[in-house]
């Protein structure tokens, strides 16, 4: 009898596959930018929704003749359609800025493993071919390493959709002379990492980031008698339950940041809410110029009269220019209580004449205004 395992030409005919459809992807990437140097050119929008659609309706037809579901064939080429957008708009942004740079450092926050510097990651990906990564301690730090020049770009996470915003790094954007240049969002998988083989029932401590925490808080109550530990970020957290190497020690992190320090998943997908996403900001030393060919995002820093409806005022200004905000928090004012200052994401390019009168118009209602910045918005909504 033949003692061949059966499953190994099998899976050498996956792998050479595999193999061609990534040279399909890279000559599908390589196409995508010859369409961003055509509608340099023409300057036509980066989407087009319609011929997306109409596209995608396509390949659910045509994958159906041969026998793949709908969901399926939609899943994969919203991913393959979304990085033809970004990988377009990186371009029509670096041939406007001139800023074709293949290095750069970048700030973030906790040594390697941590989300953050996996958002630094991800963005450095698309936008340079060499980075140098820079972790830090804390959110001012991070600031402080890009304005004195030690580090180009710092990425910072302001928000999350289990938590909410983070306001340590709001405060901090009141203060810094900084710009932001770009944002990027990334799903949050938090998990329960240990060193070696144990169960829940045996771990006395755990260590994270209050935010962890914070996303996982119906977990974390489910086991009263967990002491937790803060750390400054995920990653210092992992580094130091490796290096405790205990039974009854547990970090909560992410499962590529825990290979990293060599520890095992003992329980995945935590999070309060099903999709756990954080946005990140990227921030610089100058701020860029936004093509009208890309949705753009612009960031008001204000604050406004202490007069009654003072705030709706100001607002009223963006819906008459008919400008989407799609967010506003305040945080106090240091120094002056019960003053507040107010962060507000509008859906629109600092270029554009809506823009321009809206902001006119807000100087003057306003008892201060500041662009923190106009970028790139990088969330491509799927048809």
């Amino acid at each position: 009898m033949s003692t061949d395992n059966p499953l190994l030409p099998l899976r050498d005919k996956i792998t050479a596959l595999d193999e061609k459809l990534l040279l399909l992807l890279a000559e599908r990437r390589a196409l995508s930018t010859e369409v961003a140097n055509a509608k340099m050119q023409t300057k036509r929008p980066v989407r087009d929704v319609a011929r997306e659609r109409e596209l995608l309706q396509k390949l659910i037809e045509k994958g159906a003749l041969k026998g793949l579901d709908a969901h399926y064939v939609t899943q994969i080429f919203q991913q393959i359609i979304e990085d033809s957008v970004l990988t377009q708009q990186t371009l029509l942004q670096q041939h406007l800025n001139q800023t074709g740079s293949k290095s750069a450092s970048i700030a973030f926050l906790g040594p390697k493993g941590s989300w953050s510097h996996i958002a630094a990651r991800k963005y450095a990906a698309r936008h340079f071919e060499n980075v140098i990564e820079s972790g830090c301690v804390k959110f001012n730090e991070i600031l402080q390493q890009v304005e004195s020049g030690q580090a180009d770009y710092a990425v910072v996470p302001i928000e999350n959709s289990s938590s909410g915003s983070i306001n340590d790094v709001y405060d901090l954007l009141q203060n810094t002379s900084l710009s932001i240049v770009g944002e990027l969002t990334i799903p949050i998988n938090h998990c329960v990492l240990v060193t070696g083989k144990t169960d829940l029932k045996q771990i006395k401590t755990i260590y994270s980031h209050p935010q962890p925490f914070q996303q996982c808080s119906q977990f974390i109550h489910r086991f009263p008698e967990w002491k937790t530990e803060y750390s400054e970020s995920t990653a210092a957290a992992m580094e130091k339950v490796a290096s405790i190497n205990n039974p009854h020690i547990a970090a909560l992190g992410s499962e590529a940041g825990g290979a990293l320090y060599g520890l095992q998943v003992l329980e995945r997908n935590l999070a309060n809410q099903k999709q756990n996403i954080t946005r990140f900001l990227i921030l610089a030393r100058k701020p860029v110029e936004v093509t009208s060919q890309v949705p753009a995002k612009t960031t008001l820093l204000m604050a406004t009269g202490q007069q009654a409806g003072a705030l709706v005022e100001a607002l009223l200004i963006l819906r008459n220019h008919n400008l989407i905000m799609s967010k506003l928090e305040s945080r106090p004012i240091h120094g002056n209580p019960w003053e507040e200052m107010f962060y507000i994401d509008v859906q629109g390019n600092q270029r554009s004449e809506a823009m321009k009168c809206a902001l006119e118009e807000l100087k003057e209602t306003a008892r201060f205004l500041k662009v923190l910045g106009c970028y790139p918005s990088e969330n491509v909504v799927p048809v």
